[in-house]
């Protein structure tokens, strides 16, 4: 086993967190307004959701996510979920003052939010499914079921790699950053939050009907 394979196995891990989606969209809103650990707390919520889709996975439950019922569940409380907190960011960006920012939003609450965000995702299901369903496949197929371990270990250390040097961004960012920034940042956060929560409602209706 060589640096390099466990080396891109991490990479991989980076690339899975990258993508702008709804977590990472809440990640940088929490990590602005109240700094360090709320941002980071939102991400290691989501990273618990990807450790039991990354388990399911390993286990063979697969079945179970393919059931009609259960992806039509998950749009639409994904897409719920998603249009709350849009809204809850666009209604709670007034009220924002800069004495009162930190720790605005309880750390339990930022991991709550990470976690059903993270969960309820058909997207996050279905990329976590196809991705790392076909490197398990491919690895075991070359190199035995030994070392899948370890590399499942390698992507999950990617995923806490991007989760702290995000939330690092987000609170540096933040001590540059006035009222109005700030506001405008919720705001536009919630509406990307609202834009997922419509596509993910309108996925479920879709297929539901």
């Amino acid at each position: 086993m060589s640096l390099s394979i466990l080396f891109s196995y991490i990479l991989l891990g980076l690339t899975l967190a990258a993508p702008i989606g709804p977590v990472n969209s809440a990640r940088l809103d929490k990590g602005i307004k109240n700094g360090f650990w709320h941002a980071y707390i939102v991400g290691f919520g989501s990273m618990v959701a990807d450790g039991l889709f990354m388990l399911m996975v390993y286990i063979g439950m697969v079945n179970f996510l393919e059931i009609p019922f259960i992806q039509v569940f998950l749009w639409l409380f994904g897409g719920f979920i998603l249009i709350y907190t849009g809204i809850e960011s666009i209604k709670g960006s007034n009220s924002i003052t800069l004495d009162s920012l930190r720790g605005r939003d309880s750390l339990f609450k930022c991991f709550i939010t990470g976690l059903i965000m993270s969960a309820t995702s058909p997207l996050s299901i279905l990329f976590w499914l196809g991705i790392y369903g076909s490197i398990l496949a491919k690895t075991a197929s070359e190199n035995g079921t030994g070392m899948l371990l370890v590399y499942s270990s390698m992507i999950f250390l990617g995923l806490i790699i991007w989760d702290v040097i995000v939330a690092a961004l987000t609170s540096s960012f933040r001590r540059f950053l006035n009222l109005t920034t700030l506001r405008m940042i919720s705001i536009i956060s919630g509406i990307t939050l609202l834009l997922f929560g419509a596509y993910f409602a309108y996925q479920g209706i879709d297929s539901l009907f």
